[in-house]
C-alpha cells in the first residue's frame, strides 16, 4: 500500500496524509455504535473545536485569493451546522471516520478512493478555471486558489468538497485521508490524525503514512 505524495508550496500549510487499507468493501463494514455516536456536537471526544481555528483555516484559504465563506466554507463548519441540525448521519466506516475527526477537532478532512485516482498524486493550488462536480446532483465548485489533492485528471480534493469522480462507496477497499492545517495548529493537527487512525484501526482497517516527495514542498 505504500505510496508517495507531491506537496508544492502553499504559505503555512500543513497536512496529516495518510492511506487505510480495508479488509472488506466499504458495504460490508459498517460503522460501530461506538464511531456513529461520534456524529453528535455533544459527544465525548479527545478534540475539541474553537474558534482560533476555525479563524486559522480560514485565514489559510484566503492566501491565494480563495473566499472560504458561504457555500464555499471548510468543510468543518459544514459538518457543525449539519449535526446541530441532525443531519449528520452514518454513511459509511471510512466517512463516519473522517467525518468524526473533524466534527470535533474543527479541521476539514479530505477522504477518497485511491482506486478510482489516476497517479500520480499532489497537493498544488487549482488554476484560474479549474472546477468539478462535488456531489451526485451534477453542482460544481470553482476551486481556484485552493490547494487540492490533484491526479492525472485534476484536482478531485480540499479543505471545502471533495470530487464526486473520486468519492468512496460500497465497494471501496483503499482510501487517502488529508488532514488540512495550519503550520499554527500543529498539535492539534497531530493529535487528530492520530486519533482518526485510531478508529480506523479499532474497525479492522491498517493505515499508513505517505511518503511525502519534499524536493518542491
Amino acid at each position: 500500500m505504500t505510496f508517495s505524495l507531491r506537496i508544492e508550496p502553499y504559505p503555512d500549510l500543513a497536512c496529516g496524509v495518510f492511506a487505510t487499507c480495508f479488509p472488506q468493501p466499504l458495504g460490508r463494514m459498517p460503522s460501530a455504535p461506538r464511531l456513529a455516536a461520534l456524529l453528535a456536537l455533544d459527544a465525548a471526544a479527545p478534540l475539541s473545536r474553537d474558534e482560533e481555528t476555525r479563524a486559522a483555516i480560514r485565514d489559510l484559504l484566503r492566501r491565494r485569493g480563495y473566499k472560504p465563506t458561504g457555500r464555499g466554507k471548510p468543510a468543518s463548519e459544514y459538518l457543525v451546522r449539519a449535526a446541530g441540525e441532525g443531519a449528520l448521519a452514518p454513511i459509511n466506516l471510512a466517512v463516519d471516520a473522517c467525518n468524526a475527526v473533524s466534527l470535533h477537532s474543527g479541521l476539514p478532512i479530505s477522504v477518497i478512493d485511491l482506486d478510482l485516482t489516476a497517479p500520480p498524486l499532489s497537493i498544488a493550488v487549482a488554476a484560474a478555471g479549474e472546477a468539478y462536480v462535488f456531489n451526485v446532483s451534477g453542482q460544481t465548485i470553482a476551486v481556484e486558489g485552493l490547494p487540492c489533492v490533484r491526479d492525472a485528471r485534476g484536482p478531485c480534493a480540499n479543505a471545502v468538497k471533495d470530487a464526486q469522480r473520486t468519492k468512496t462507496g460500497p465497494e471501496t477497499r483503499r482510501t487517502l485521508s488529508v488532514v488540512w492545517a495550519c503550520d499554527g495548529l500543529a498539535p492539534k493537527l497531530a493529535a487528530a490524525t492520530a486519533w482518526y487512525r485510531a478508529l480506523l484501526h479499532e474497525a479492522g482497517a491498517a493505515t499508513e503514512e505517505a511518503a511525502i516527495d519534499a524536493s518542491n514542498a
